[in-house]
């Protein structure tokens, strides 16, 4: 007993995209995309240059606790990017509201950079000793001592200083006579 199959062509309707809703559509994909990459760009780039406090054995095993567990790498940047969103949104919020006219961007990206330090600088490394262990996540070999708070307190100076430098920069450009 031989199936029979209907045939595809008749039941598909040939559909025709215009060339013009489909440019709008790649140039507003493209779009997005660049938005995506922007708002990752500052958290990788500091990811990158702190990377070498990956070497330290206690930071390894910080990482390897966090959500995927036991993969250091993507916990890393998750953190690294998470860390960077402060900074983002003083940018947007200064590009936001504050006028072009006279020093206000200039304020605002020092604004910036000193609040959202207090992240990578207070917050995390709290969160890291404190916080982690009382939610059942014991990521410290050698017991939350005082290497384990100044490891953690050397990088998130690392990571503040790693993301004021652009802002300072930035302040510095827009303080400058026609800086704007």
């Amino acid at each position: 007993m031989a199936l029979a199959f209907p045939s595809l062509s008749a039941s598909v309707s040939s559909v025709a995209i215009s060339p013009l809703a489909a440019s709008a559509v790649a140039d507003s994909l493209v779009e997005w995309l660049w938005t995506i990459a922007l708002f990752l760009f500052p958290g990788l780039v500091a990811a990158g240059l702190c990377a070498p406090f990956l070497a330290v054995k206690r930071l390894r095993a910080l990482f390897r606790s966090l959500p995927p567990a036991g993969r250091t790498l993507p916990s890393y940047v998750a953190v690294a990017v998470g860390l960077s969103v402060p900074y983002l949104a003083g940018v947007v919020l200064t590009a936001a509201l504050v006028d072009l006219a006279g020093p206000g961007w200039s304020e605002a990206f020092l604004l910036t950079a000193l609040l959202a330090g207090v992240g990578p600088v207070v917050v995390a490394p709290a969160v890291a000793v404190i916080g982690l262990p009382r939610l059942g996540l014991d990521w410290d070999p050698a017991g939350y001592g005082l290497p384990t708070w100044g490891v953690l307190l050397a990088g998130g100076l690392w990571y503040a200083f790693v993301a004021a430098v652009p802002l300072v920069a930035l302040a510095v450009g827009m303080a400058l006579p026609g800086g704007y």
